[in-house]
């Protein structure tokens, strides 16, 4: 057997190719819309991908399973579980639809079907077992259950928009956990995420564990009363994404083919002057000193080499408008795929940094001692997340998500110097940024760390 693993950092998300080698052929698990990393890994290892799958409907990111399919001509495998909300809707004759208890072989392994909702009413995970052997070898848990952790049953009501469904998740979970307690220690478990995805509030960084690690170490195993389970797991969940919801309707129907995506053309300063005069959704994705230094006003900076940029973009677009995307030349490619893997097709131009001159802005920036015995003279807007806030904030800072910025503007006065505050100074330029947007003339960037303004500033907790 061969077990190649695959992470996107960016989404913190795992994907997995299991290969027979005795047959060449190979089945992926999870895959994420850039197939390419995969086709590059079975071709090394002298493999075919004769087989594709997938744990549910994903929230977080543009399944790769269509893609793949169509390159390869692998067989889909999806889930028949759930009800009609939770069917999918490209389903052909390359398709074989799956139940709980269902089995089928990839060369000599066996690959069995465990229904586990919860995170999502059709979530099925993947038990694997070499066909020479007795007994199984490990698991692929999908969203149910992670290194420290298990999936958030609220993303049907907090993204999708689904009402009534958090606590109908929350006991499902409580019973696949119940269940998994059952099974023997010894099974490895290989989870779709790591730590920083929203999937979960407290995974873990670990890429592998066991089942019975989980059931010692992890917080959901250590419940007997099913009421007591059900509360810890709604707590503290991290913000939803607001493009988790697109996610759902994407992977659902199916996502559009890569091919199929139009070339985006290189635009000048005259086109983006007027775009951002006509209200257009314009990414500056270079690094905070530089937009600091000079930027076109109207852009929101969302730098990308700091990390996170997929999700502050999933915030902030509107899928049934395009945007557009500045950045150094060389970044442009995998800013483009990156898009890509949340669904922005509808990138409808680029520029690089020769666009800006002219008529442009700059954006200051503070550290935490330049706060020291002025506080009372701004209002501090702390971007971070709820749990992030509750643990500790700058005195009197008042609280909204980076996400719900755009919601929230009319709770943010106008005629006062507004500092917005994170942990890093990256969330929090972004929100500079995109409070400059929607017109507040007098915003300040606090770029210094929480280790440094916890220190110097008076804080309190929620």
């Amino acid at each position: 057997m061969i077990l190649k693993y695959f992470y996107d950092k960016k989404l913190a998300q795992a994907s997995y190719m299991v290969g027979c080698a005795a047959t060449g052929e190979a089945l992926m698990i999870d895959p994420s819309r850039d197939v390419r990393p995969y086709l590059e890994a079975a071709a090394a290892e002298g493999l075919r991908i004769t087989h594709v799958t997938e744990t549910h409907i994903h929230a977080d990111y543009v399944s790769g399973t269509r893609e793949l399919s169509a390159q390869t001509g692998a067989r889909k495998y999806l889930s028949d579980m759930g009800d009609e909300m939770w069917k999918y809707q490209f389903v052909d004759d390359n398709t074989v639809l799956l139940r709980d208890g269902d089995w089928w072989m990839v060369g000599n392994i066996r690959v069995d079907v465990i229904h586990t909702p919860g995170h999502t009413p059709e979530h099925i995970i993947f038990q694997i077992t070499d066909a020479k052997l007795d007994k199984p070898m490990g698991l692929f848990t999908g969203d149910f259950l992670f290194v420290g952790d298990v999936g958030r049953p609220d993303l049907l009501e907090e993204a999708a928009g689904i009402a009534n469904t958090r606590e109908i998740g929350a006991r499902d979970q409580f019973r696949n956990v119940e269940k998994f307690k059952q099974m023997p220690d010894y099974l490895q478990v290989w989870p779709g995420h790591g730590a920083g995805s929203a999937c979960g509030k407290a995974l873990g960084a670990i890429p592998s564990t066991t089942l019975g690690y989980e059931k010692l170490f992890n917080p959901a195993f250590q419940f007997n009363n099913e009421d007591k389970f059900v509360d810890w797991l709604l707590e503290g969940q991290p913000e939803a994404p607001r493009y988790f919801a697109q996610m759902k309707h994407v992977n659902k129907v199916g996502p559009a083919l890569l091919s199929d995506v139009p070339e985006v053309p290189h635009l000048n300063h005259d086109d983006l002057v007027k775009l951002l005069s006509d209200g257009a959704l314009v990414f500056d994705m270079r690094d905070r000193a530089s937009f600091s230094k000079a930027y076109v006003p109207g852009s929101i900076n969302v730098p990308e080499a700091e990390g996170g940029c997929v999700n502050y973009v999933g915030w902030f677009v509107n899928y049934e408008q395009p945007v557009y995307i500045l950045a150094e030349d060389d970044a442009i490619e995998m800013i483009l795929d990156n898009f890509k893997a949340i669904g922005v097709d509808n990138v409808a131009g680029y520029f690089t940094p020769e666009v800006i001159h002219g008529e442009t802005a700059t954006l200051p920036t503070i550290d935490a001692n330049g706060l020291v015995g002025n506080l009372d003279q701004f209002v501090v807007i702390d971007v971070r997340g709820a749990s992030e806030y509750k643990t500790r904030h700058i005195a009197g800072a008042q609280h909204i998500p980076l996400g719900y910025l755009p919601k929230y503007l009319d709770q943010i006065p106008r005629d006062h110097t507004v500092v917005t505050q994170c942990a890093s100074g990256h969330r929090s330029q972004v929100a500079a940024s995109l409070l400059r947007r929607y017109g507040f003339e007098n915003v300040i960037n606090l770029n210094d760390s929480m280790e440094n303004w916890s220190k110097v500033l008076e804080t309190e907790e929620a």
